[in-house]
């Protein structure tokens, strides 16, 4: 249940998601000068796993398809749209309303992706989200790069 509410963060009030985005950018924030951008794509990688069987088990708990505590999804996509960029104060605020965007909106595949079943289908709709959102701020890097505090 820990792992699958990030950590509590899927208890905060009214929009669960939006609360459980931030673990994911906290984490980028400590892990990304670290380890740099493979560090942080290791963690993701390791959340989306260890979160898929998280959440699977805690939806089958409360006998429903995706409740809304279940936030783990938005931390591992949140954690995808941070790869591969500096933790600049400037991508991970665009990288956060970026996310939650495409998390909302949730563009072909990633509706379809929610469809899968159990905890596969709860993760992947949040990991094409994360895909999409870091490719705009890999673009905004590449072209504008001091919007980012990148240059």
């Amino acid at each position: 249940m820990l792992v699958a509410t990030g950590l509590g963060a899927g208890y905060g009030p009214l929009v669960p998601g939006t609360w459980g985005s931030l673990p994911g950018v906290a984490l980028a924030w400590i892990v990304e000068p670290r380890l740099g951008g493979w560090g942080l794509a290791t963690l993701a990688c390791v959340v989306a796993l260890v979160g898929t069987w998280a959440a699977d088990r805690e939806a089958r708990r409360l006998g429903q398809k995706d409740p809304g505590r279940i936030v783990v999804d938005e931390v591992a996509g949140q954690l995808v749209t941070l790869c591969f960029l500096p933790a600049t104060p400037q991508v991970l605020l665009a990288g956060f309303f970026l996310f939650r965007v495409f998390d909302i909106v949730k563009p072909w595949p990633a509706r379809r992706l929610e469809a899968l079943p159990g905890g596969s289908g709860i993760m992947a709709d949040d990991l094409m989200a994360g895909l999409y959102a870091n490719l705009v701020l890999q673009g905004f890097a590449a072209l504008r790069p001091a919007l980012l505090g990148v240059a």
